[in-house]
């Protein structure tokens, strides 16, 4: 599957210029003492997990990434995409577990739909019957 069949949500990018922001002021911090050092890994992560964490939308599922790692999950693994009280999109399984869907909101989830090449109930030819 190439990359154009792919849909992808990612979080606000403003949290990438933020880590950015935040390494250049914690520079002279870390610069001051050696053991202050690993506060330098905060922004580094930080910048990390926006550039990558989100959902990744093709016609086979979904893709949930992370900061390291991801989890696939196929549409015949999923009884029903929804929204939880906050406004995040969610996605119960079969087995009854409930996942949150990275980066995805409520009113994402019609374009979400869309990728799935599944006909929508009601869609199919009535002048068959």
């Amino acid at each position: 599957m190439s990359r154009s069949d792919t849909l992808r949500f990612r979080h606000n990018q403003a949290l990438l210029v933020a880590a950015v922001v935040a390494f250049f002021g914690a520079l002279p911090l870390a610069a001051a003492r050696w053991y202050l050092l690993p506060v330098l890994l905060v922004p580094l992560l930080l910048g990390g997990w926006a550039w990558r964490a989100g959902t990744d939308v093709t016609a086979q599922g979904l893709c949930l990434r992370a900061l390291a790692g991801q989890y696939r999950i196929h549409w015949d693994q999923i009884v029903e995409l929804g929204a939880d009280p906050t406004g995040r999109a969610v996605a119960r399984l079969t087995g009854g577990q409930t996942v949150p869907l990275p980066a995805v909101r409520r009113d994402d989830l019609p374009r979400l739909v869309a990728v799935t090449e599944r006909p929508e109930p009601g869609s199919a030819d009535q002048s068959t019957q």
